[in-house]
């Protein structure tokens, strides 16, 4: 395996279609597709195709790239600062992700890693990830065992029938056994202690910005799979050293711009013709402009790309179409920025996730890995603190929420009670995919009933063990493989945590407590 894709001898490739006679240069002559959506599906997309020769229009709704990782500036007192839409952690089983962004970083000298990922529960009670066995199932054995939530008696206690799916998870099977069961009804059917499950778990489940009550349990179990039992990687991460725009996207857009790529920013798309002729498709934005192609990757979010085919009428199909407008968005989320007057502790991590503190759900300190919240910690002798609250209940008020975040993080970080802030951001979303009970069978994939229309995103399905900007990258780098496989060019090859239990004992004892329940 390639020494660059990541640690785990065990990581999976999934080889791309390659063409028996190739000719590339004719093959790609005058292909042009439009990529609709300017995130991590839509670049990879992109990057695919300007790879292989293809002519590659990329048209954005906002000024900036990276969709809901996307980065900008705004001013501050007279200074310029950097600004996103929140923390993001890239883990080391991202492996398309992260190839994705070796084009225009090949040592991934932007990312920085984080040494711990503590979590802290309303009794103060605190997990970390620091010093964990890398490989399964020792990882998740010493991160229970070890945990003030649970004890070595807990795990006599386990179901190990309602535990089975844990051990054996393989995609899509997982989906089609566990994709009614919501994940808190599962995670209390195995018989997990309330509060180890509430502090790890709970934590986990709402990075996918909805309460466990909502999401499908298969979600939850392949997640599990990707972090703890799929891979040897370990559950630390890293994070861009800067902003968004200025570490990752930036640097990405001169990478494809030298490869013909054009990008039109602050521009929607509105509706797609298909047409006969030279082209298959035409895109119309608006600003009144239409566009020809041969090709269409829809990268939108979830809202968008909903509202782009209700828009196109030459492209519904009776069960595709019902497919797409099933797709949901998950509860909104809200983003605290906050400018100190001074530094919180240094003992404070970059990172800390909470759970039974509602409604917050995690806390990180800019300047601990930042370096443009560095500089400005350096000139001000403060420190950027964000706050993030997720699945939000539809009656939310966004002053209650501001203090109810404020006074947690005085509760959890004193010293910032005496602190004065000098200036705050905060925004709230919704258009993150909600992966709800039964949502896998109904989502739509990649393909389309339309042969040069291709769909790309985090709520797209792939029968992959990936998750939430992998699959998002995933979904990407597949779409441009469709379209180049339909005229004879060769695609990217992908790379995944193995497919299906990777431990033989976890596999047998998974086969036999399903044995036991029939």
């Amino acid at each position: 395996m390639d020494a660059e894709i990541g640690s785990d001898r065990r990581i999976v490739r999934h080889r791309a279609h390659r063409p028996r006679a190739q000719q590339p240069s004719a093959a790609c002559e005058g292909r042009r597709v439009i990529v609709v959506g300017g995130g991590i599906a839509g670049l990879s997309a992109a990057t695919g195709l300007a790879e292989r020769g293809v002519e590659v229009q990329l048209i954005e709704r906002e000024p900036h790239l990276g969709g809901r990782v996307g980065g900008w500036t705004e001013q501050l007192g007279g200074e310029e600062i950097a600004m996103s839409r929140g923390f993001h952690a890239f883990f080391r089983q991202y492996y398309n992700l992260r190839r994705l962004l070796q084009r225009a970083d090949p040592g991934l000298e932007k990312l920085t890693a984080l040494d711990d990922y503590p979590l802290i529960d309303s009794s103060g009670r605190l997990d970390s990830f620091r010093g964990l066995p890398r490989h399964p199932p020792w990882n998740a054995v010493a991160f229970a065992l070890r945990s003030p939530t649970f004890r070595a008696r807990d795990l006599l206690r386990l179901d190990p029938r309602a535990a089975a799916p844990l051990g054996d998870v393989s995609v899509p099977g997982i989906y089609h056994s566990l994709d009614h069961v919501d994940a808190e009804s599962f995670l209390r059917s195995i018989n997990f202690p309330p509060a180890a499950r509430h502090l790890a778990f709970e934590v986990f489940s709402r990075s996918f910005f909805a309460p466990p009550s909502q999401m499908s349990a298969a979600e939850l179990a392949a997640m599990f799979h990707i972090y703890f039992l799929g891979s040897s990687e370990g559950i630390l991460f890293d994070v861009p050293d800067a902003g968004f725009d200025r570490s990752l996207w930036t640097p990405l857009q001169k990478y494809l711009t030298a490869r013909g790529a054009d990008f039109r920013m602050g521009t929607a798309v509105q509706r797609i013709d298909r047409v006969g002729g030279d082209r298959a498709f035409r895109v119309h934005d608006d600003a009144g402009r239409t566009e020809e192609a041969d090709g269409v990757v829809l990268a939108a979010d979830v809202p968008g790309l909903r509202a782009v085919v209700d828009a196109s009428p030459e492209l519904h199909a009776p069960r595709w179409t019902e497919s797409v407008r099933s797709l949901r968005a998950a509860p909104p989320f809200f983003v605290q920025r906050l400018w100190l007057d001074r530094p919180v502790a240094p003992h404070r991590a970059a990172f800390l996730g909470t759970a039974g503190r509602a409604p917050l759900d995690n806390i990180s300190v800019l300047d601990r890995y930042d370096r443009d919240a560095q500089d400005w910690s350096a000139r001000h002798g403060g420190s950027i603190v964000e706050l993030h609250a997720y699945a939000l209940p539809e009656d939310h008020r966004t002053d209650r929420l501001r203090q109810e975040l404020l006074s947690r993080l005085h509760e959890i970080y004193p010293e910032t009670a005496q602190a004065g802030l000098i200036a705050e951001r905060f925004l709230v979303r919704e258009d993150c995919p909600l992966f709800g009970l039964g949502d896998f069978a109904r989502r739509p994939g990649v393909d389309t009933p339309h042969p040069g229309l291709v769909l790309a995103g985090d709520g797209i399905r792939i029968d992959l063990p990936v998750a939430l900007m992998e699959r998002a990258a995933t979904t990407g780098w597949q779409a441009a493989n469709r379209l180049l496989g339909g005229w004879g060019l060769p695609g990217h090859d992908l790379f995944s945590v193995p497919t299906a239990g990777r431990s033989a004992a976890l596999r047998w004892l998974s086969a036999r407590a399903k044995e036991g329940t029939r």
